[in-house]
């Protein structure tokens, strides 16, 4: 498939039908953190965007939300396909991105680089969807806050080591601060900024 068919297929079948599941799917797993949900895969985004990753993208995303892309992204289709189905502009200043997505791999910059927003204003801060291996199988996470009965654990794979001091940064700047959401092909998961993470010990 060549670079430009491959940004005009692949969206939502049923754009309105299928932006409002996946958003309620996103409602659902803000409220309740680290509670891994699947997207029902009617799209098909150009890779390395997963399935899940496209599906918020096109949910989310429209002509008022800058979209930032870690390098993978940014050189791939996904840039073409983005604009085409969302009509989002690109922009290469994290903070200015209401949304941001980095491909399975990539290094993750500080939070703070993304908007935060105010102390007014609190929901204008960007949205990072971190693209990973894996939502099950990796170096466990216990996670307290809102949301959460007691605890609850995940264990994603291929979260780097820097992850639990860069959210501890964010955390600290409640009630500014980024929003997360984990994903893994059709799956993912929120971690809202009010969610404290912690690694469980063995």
């Amino acid at each position: 498939m060549d670079f430009n068919t491959e940004a005009l297929t692949g969206g939502f079948a049923e754009p309105v039908f299928h932006a409002q599941s996946v958003f309620k799917m996103l409602m659902d797993g803000m409220a309740r953190p680290g509670t891994i949900e699947t997207v029902q895969p009617d799209v098909a985004p150009p890779a390395p965007l997963g399935i899940a990753a496209g599906a918020i993208a096109l949910t989310l995303c429209d002509h008022d939300t800058p979209v930032w892309l870690s390098q993978g992204l940014a050189k791939s289709a996904v840039p073409d396909w983005l604009g085409f189905h969302a009509g989002a502009p690109l922009t290469t200043e994290k903070a200015e991105a209401r949304f941001a997505f980095t491909e399975a791999g990539a290094a993750l910059c500080p939070f703070g680089l993304f908007a935060s927003g105010t102390q007014e204003y609190p929901d204008r801060s960007t949205t990072l969807i971190i693209e990973l291996s894996d939502l099950e199988g990796g170096r466990r996470l216990a996670l307290i806050g809102p949301g959460i009965q007691s605890v609850t654990e995940i264990a994603p794979v291929g979260l780097p080591e820097t992850f639990l001091r860069l959210w501890a940064e964010n955390r600290a700047l409640f009630p500014r601060g980024i929003d997360i959401v984990l994903t893994s092909g059709e799956r993912f998961l929120c971690l809202p900024r009010t969610t404290k993470i912690t690694a469980t010990e063995i």
